[in-house]
């Protein structure tokens, strides 16, 4: 027997099953969580730098609006995976099921190779999809290739359709940048989904903007509900709005139907967005405040730390990095994944604590995490 202690863990391995992964193990089980969720997703956050400062993500004392690299207060090199142990670690999820991949961060796009990083990725047997989550800065420089190594799905993170008003929130005078962005991956067939951060008194005088846009793109548009990450963040009750809110705003430009749903298939709920004259689109709302979805998340976070993480509101974490740079055999890493997934809690606090007007519930940096 091997004593192996993470995070407060203790994880006993027999020496004989510490043979590699790559010699054709058998998956011992579906990662199947406590609640009998099937976990099937992972989001990768390559980076914590971005070449944005939105007002919801960093803390105020770290945005620093008129610099691109804020010494100090980024991760350095060093601290982040290397490229080889991301693989590493995709190989061995995919290996007990997880067949689905999302990239974010900070700004993906920003980490220098991460298109060779696509490339092998898109190798890996049983993984299906690779999808990207960016803010679409360099998206118009990197979309015919990222579409040539195989990425089909992007998230943009898209918050006004204003060009005074993004400067405002992101502290970037990069609007054209990103619809430009925008344009090209439509051009090139991507599925695209625009994800809208709605703050009251911010944003929400463009809410039936974007629904009309959702009728004039195949994008889907995704309304998420503002909500308090990280113990510095700038998140305030006041520039609170709900997701119901927001659809009584959009049904006054047309009718909404509800998508049918499978399991699996993400936080948001989406509907068919018919307009009054007659145009079709989709359009969702993710409310992890007023509505929470927890009962159905199939998915864990490796953040750009190296910690892997089952709830995106529970700081309770699995230092990978720690284990990955001390000799842990790929059954070792299994294991500790599989304790993870069985740790993962039924669901968060959030709304109790809104409505209570306690502010934090997870002290982790979103720009870490992974958006």
């Amino acid at each position: 027997m091997k004593r192996l202690k993470v995070n407060g863990f203790t994880f006993m391995i027999t020496m004989h099953l510490q043979c590699a992964v790559t010699e054709k193990t058998v998956p011992i089980s579906p990662l199947v969580d406590q609640f009998s969720r099937t976990i099937s997703y992972l989001r990768l956050s390559l980076t914590d730098r971005c070449n944005l400062r939105c007002i919801y993500c960093m803390p105020e004392e770290d945005q620093d609006r008129n610099s691109e690299v804020k010494t100090g207060r980024f991760l350095q090199h060093s601290e982040l995976l290397t490229y080889e142990e991301l693989v590493r670690v995709v190989r061995l999820t995919v290996s007990q099921g997880m067949n689905k991949l999302r990239l974010t961060g900070g700004e993906p796009l920003v980490r220098k190779g991460i298109l060779e990083f696509i490339h092998q990725l898109s190798e890996l047997d049983g993984l299906s999809e690779i999808r990207l989550t960016t803010n679409g800065v360099l998206l118009a420089e990197y979309a015919e290739t990222l579409y040539a190594r195989g990425v089909r799905h992007i998230n943009v993170s898209l918050d006004t359709l204003s060009r005074s008003k993004f400067v405002k929130i992101t502290g970037k005078d990069y609007f054209t940048k990103v619809w430009d962005g925008l344009l090209a991956a439509k051009s090139l067939g991507f599925r695209i989904k625009l994800n809208v951060v709605a703050m009251k008194g911010v944003n929400d005088d463009e809410f039936q903007d974007f629904a009309r846009l959702a009728l004039d793109h195949p994008f889907q548009v995704r309304f998420i509900e503002f909500m308090p990450v990280g113990d510095k963040s700038s998140w305030q009750m006041e520039k609170f709005i709900s997701a119901e809110e927001i659809k009584l705003l959009v049904t006054e430009l047309g009718s909404l139907a509800p998508f049918a749903r499978n399991h699996g298939e993400g936080p948001a709920r989406m509907y068919n967005f018919q307009g009054k004259d007659g145009r079709n689109g989709a359009v969702g709302f993710i409310s992890p405040i007023s509505h929470h979805f927890c009962d159905k998340c199939n998915r864990l976070r490796l953040t750009s730390e190296g910690k892997l993480r089952a709830c995106l509101l529970s700081d309770r974490e699995t230092d990978l990095k720690f284990l990955l740079r001390n000799g842990a055999t790929d059954r070792e890493l299994i294991e500790s994944i599989r304790q993870t997934i069985l740790n993962k809690p039924q669901g968060h606090t959030l709304q109790q604590d809104v409505m209570a007007r306690e502010r934090q519930t997870c002290s982790g940096r979103m720009s870490r995490i992974g958006g």
